[in-house]
């Protein structure tokens, strides 16, 4: 497990679009690999050898994997933002998750369309 880092940067409030996003998916190697959850954007660049192109958690660069991280699926289609249909026991694997990048990746913003909030 990845220790929590105490060099962080203020979190930034950029927006950012679902196309946007998907500029940042680890393709591009000139470019910084982002993953947003809750909407909130996350740059995961440090930890390329997991989100990278062809990883194993490469399904949520580049978009709002919300589901998926919350229902523990690498499922494509799991990896969407509408996070309003996960149960309590997924919600709060959901909100462990954006805890543990909130304590070890940068916030570089906000996705701006496209989120769904689950009330």
């Amino acid at each position: 497990m990845q220790a929590p880092r105490d060099d962080l940067l203020p979190p930034k409030d950029d927006p950012f679009t679902t196309a946007e996003l998907k500029a940042f998916d680890g393709s591009d190697p000139t470019k910084p690999i982002y993953v947003a959850i809750k909407g909130t954007v996350f740059d995961v660049s440090t930890k390329a050898e997991v989100y990278g192109a062809g990883r194993s958690y490469n399904v949520f660069a580049g978009k709002d994997g919300s589901r998926g991280l919350g229902m523990s699926s690498l499922k494509p289609e799991d990896a969407v933002a509408d996070y309003s249909t996960l149960d309590e026991k997924d919600m709060k694997t959901l909100n462990d998750w954006h805890a543990f990048f909130s304590k070890r990746y940068n916030i570089v913003g906000k996705v701006s369309d496209g989120h769904v909030h689950n009330s």
